[in-house]
């Protein structure tokens, strides 16, 4: 899920960073998924901030970075269609992680220096084709090379950037040779505030917990490119971002996410911690969202989850589920959901399966339709 996933490949950096803050590549990473489960076991650092406090996020502050947490995450997904009717999913994710506790007496003699790394995920899924395109990006936040600030809203690494425009909404820019998004997003509905009130708890301990905020139903219009061909595209987009100083249970062997905008303007979004016994966390959670942006905190009792089909990697081994049913009896919500397309497994600095997935079903006894993203690791 994301609030898991993205405690994890920030924390990438502080393994594969070496002393004397000089900078690494891809290379240098650690790629083996039980090691970044290994990672999340350990207790952070006491000197980092933690997430404490209900109703502590406010606007536009936090919508900038927290460098004072460990860890931190832009997070955007959505699927979009051209006018020829071609699906496309895509996914931008920005990472920050500090490298060591903040120092206010910390002087850095070189301009190259810095505790502070920055990681984006780019991917696009050509449903028509089949294919999906996964690339990676990472830097340092310094020298302009990567960073995130609030006002005006912008979090970039090198050319890859989500920004505020002038008119009010935010650009979606990346690139690649065979691959580009180039994207406006509109919000239309206030920020969703998950757990209490913004404050997502994660497990036991002083601080195990994130602030995790949504903006979603976002309406979303620009350019797909692939290969030489570009499409123009409208949809719906979904934002996260979180930010935190937690550790993952040991006990713990992967997560499940869903995020599924439903086509009567409501929205679903709830993960799953999976544990070594095959049960599911306690501390996972979700929020159901109403068409006019007010939220019901879910427990794991609230919904059921059943696997309707699967796949397997060519390249990993991995077994992903691919097909679901979801039901929420308190909510009269029954929903099937199916991959667009099966492969959408990224095999950059780690490996994980997020992709986009189109469900339709029933709520208050009336047809439904949506489209989201599941995010899956550690299968």
């Amino acid at each position: 899920m994301n609030t898991i996933l993205k405690f994890t490949l920030p924390l990438i950096f502080i393994t594969a960073a070496i002393a004397g803050w000089q900078f690494f590549s891809a290379e240098d990473e650690v790629s083996a998924e039980g090691s970044l489960i290994s990672i999340l076991s350990e207790v952070p650092d006491e000197a980092y901030a933690r997430a404490t406090i209900p109703n502590d996020i406010e606007f536009p502050r936090d919508l900038g970075p927290h460098e004072d947490y460990q860890v931190e995450w832009w997070y955007y997904t959505g699927i979009l269609e051209a006018e020829n009717g071609n699906i496309f999913g895509y996914q931008l994710t920005f990472f920050r992680s500090s490298l060591t506790p903040p120092d206010e007496t910390a002087v850095f003699d070189n301009q190259w220096r810095t505790n502070q790394a920055y990681q984006v995920h780019f991917t696009i899924t050509d449903v028509a084709n089949n294919q999906f395109y996964p690339h990676e990006k990472v830097s340092r936040g310094t020298v302009g090379l990567a960073g995130a600030q609030a006002e005006p809203y912008r979090v970039w690494v090198e050319n890859w950037f989500a920004e505020e425009t002038p008119n009010g909404t935010v650009r979606l820019y990346a690139e690649s040779e065979d691959v580009m998004l180039d994207i406006e997003l509109t919000e239309t509905m206030p920020p969703v505030l998950h757990g209490d009130r913004g404050l997502s708890v994660k497990g036991d301990g002083f601080g195990n917990a994130s602030y995790y905020y949504s903006l979603i139903h976002q309406q979303s219009k620009g350019t797909v490119r692939v290969g030489e061909e570009r499409y123009e595209v409208n949809g719906l987009s979904w934002k996260d971002h979180e930010y935190s100083t937690s550790a993952l249970s040991p006990s713990s062997t992967g997560w499940d996410w869903f995020s599924i905008h439903l086509d009567d303007g409501s929205a679903l979004m709830f993960f799953e911690i999976r544990d070594k016994d095959g049960g599911i966390n306690p501390y996972s959670s979700g929020s159901l969202i109403a068409q006019d942006g007010s939220v019901i905190r879910l427990a794991p009792e609230d919904w059921s989850v059943q696997v309707t089909d699967e796949w397997q990697s060519d390249l990993t081994s991995s077994v992903y589920p691919v097909g679901w049913e979801i039901e929420l009896p308190d909510y009269d919500i029954d929903i099937s959901g199916q991959a667009f397309i099966n492969n959408q497994e990224l095999n950059v600095s780690t490996t994980y399966w997020e992709g986009a997935v189109s469900w339709q079903g029933s709520k208050n006894g009336a047809p439904i339709n949506g489209r989201g993203y599941v995010e899956m690791t550690g299968r």
